[in-house]
């Protein structure tokens, strides 16, 4: 029957060569005729003859350190179960904590958005956030200095026009006003409508 060689038995167990070695020499490895090694006959001489609590270097009187676990912050919980239930899956139980397939879940969903928002972004379906409030600031801005510099525009034309409307009728009602004002009014928001932001 055909063993294993050292380096494929130090593989097998994780241990170095030299310590393979080792072993073969102390007996605690068990061969063939061929000199090769029996792994699953090694394996239970090994365990066999080692003192567990010499294993790894801890002390027979120390009891192996207990694993502390941080403890999950609620928001994070909070945020798996609204991943979770924005998709159509099950979210945590309230108090019963999260599994973790339904943390690893939520984070293969939250791996997917994220994916799809890069790839939109450069599809050029969104933009940059602090890009579109600057446009829209200077774009209001524009907005507001048209309409500050408009009565001084305006004021001349429609004094014009309300001129006309007096001599023609004899006095001045407020239909007229109303009426000329409206149009000028409308010419103004005409020529904001122009305005064309390349968001890009």
């Amino acid at each position: 029957m055909e063993g294993m060689s050292e380096r494929q038995y130090a593989v097998h167990v994780g241990l170095s060569r030299g310590a393979i070695q080792k072993a073969k020499e102390t007996g605690r490895l068990v061969q063939h005729a061929d000199g090769s090694i029996d792994a699953v006959a090694s394996d239970a001489r090994r365990a066999a003859m080692t003192d567990p609590a010499k294993q790894r270097g801890i002390p027979a009187t120390t009891p192996p350190p207990a694993i502390k676990l941080k403890p999950v912050p609620d928001t994070a919980l909070s945020a798996v179960g609204d991943t979770l239930r924005e998709n159509g899956l099950v979210p945590p139980i309230t108090g019963g904590g999260t599994t973790f397939l339904q943390a690893k879940t939520a984070n293969e969903v939250l791996k997917a958005q994220e994916r799809k928002l890069k790839l939109a972004k450069l599809k050029g379906e969104l933009i940059d956030r602090d890009r579109a409030v600057g446009l829209v600031f200077r774009l209001a801005r524009e907005e507001r200095d048209a309409w500050v510099t408009w009565p001084a525009r305006a004021a001349a034309l429609m004094a014009s026009e309300l001129g006309v409307m007096i001599a023609d009728h004899g006095v001045l009602e407020p239909a007229m006003m109303q009426k000329v004002l409206e149009a000028h009014v409308r010419a103004q928001l005409d020529s904001l409508a122009e305005v064309r932001i390349d968001l890009r």
